[in-house]
């Protein structure tokens, strides 16, 4: 419906930005989700690389997702893609924590950090788990309001807990979340 006062109407049905990419090769892949185990160790060595200061090995990845403890799940580009995301966790009892999350680069701020969480929760509560902890750097700020939007509450703080490559250790704040 053109609106003979707006001279921008046409943009609803044109989009100029589309003349630089016709064919969609720079346009994100939708995500698929679903169960990472040790076949990936590689993989989720590498994502957790970009986003750490000090990774974890693959032998670390391995051993973590070959274990009946722990629970890892995975956001991948399109149906057969790479790995877009991951988060791992590892359950006690009726108690949980999620031990990392990563995502690529440049799949960050796509929501796929916030739908792996989510489904983590899920999991672990279909599992008979009640509680959820985890650990994050005091200022990271995307990550303390991902976790605060979906219930997490600081429980307590670790001085000096995570090393930086430049610069002194940041604190951890230790947040939870009931699942029940």
């Amino acid at each position: 419906m053109n609106n003979p006062f707006n001279p921008f109407t046409y943009l609803q049905f044109y989009n100029p930005f589309a003349v630089f990419d016709p064919w969609g090769f720079f346009r994100p892949r939708p995500v698929a989700y679903g169960p990472v185990d040790s076949r990936f160790a590689l993989p989720c060595a590498e994502l957790h690389a970009q986003g750490f200061a000090h990774g974890w090995s693959e032998a670390e990845f391995e051993s973590l997702l070959a274990s009946a403890a722990c629970l890892c799940e995975g956001g991948f580009e399109g149906e057969n893609g790479p790995l877009a995301g991951f988060l791992l966790s590892r359950k006690a009892s009726d108690e949980a924590e999620i031990l990392t999350i990563a995502v690529a680069s440049r799949q960050r701020r796509r929501g796929i950090g916030k739908e792996l969480l989510r489904r983590q929760m899920r999991r672990l509560a279909e599992c008979g788990v009640k509680r959820l902890f985890l650990e994050v750097a005091e200022d990271n700020v995307a990550a303390l309001a991902l976790y605060r939007s979906l219930g997490f509450r600081e429980e307590g703080r670790r001085k000096g807990y995570y090393r930086r490559a430049e610069g002194p250790a940041a604190n951890a704040l230790v947040l939870a979340r009931d699942l029940s």
